[in-house]
């Protein structure tokens, strides 16, 4: 069940992302998989660090997955920022 949390919080926060400038690496997409796998990765090791199972669910295993799911969209901003546009050649 703590998959099913950690994914939707992704899902959920992955929305936010039209409120910032289209930089991310592979646009939307790419803003998509950075959410899902940074609420994942969070959440993995907050139930790892506790002792928790899968299966224990609360309030805090959503909680859990918000820094993931920030730090993995920001990753993949920061990555789509430095690769800038392509330069046009005439």
């Amino acid at each position: 069940m703590a998959i099913v949390v950690w994914l939707t919080v992704g899902l959920a926060l992955w929305h936010f992302t039209i409120f910032v400038p289209e930089r991310f690496w592979q646009g939307i997409i790419g803003a998509l998989l950075g959410c899902i796998f940074g609420a994942m990765v969070s959440g993995l090791i907050y139930m790892v660090i506790s002792g928790h199972g899968l299966n224990d669910t609360n309030m805090v295993t959503f909680i859990a997955a918000i820094p993931g799911t920030v730090a993995g969209a920001a990753l993949v901003y920061w990555i789509g920022d430095r690769a800038g546009e392509p330069e046009l050649e005439l």
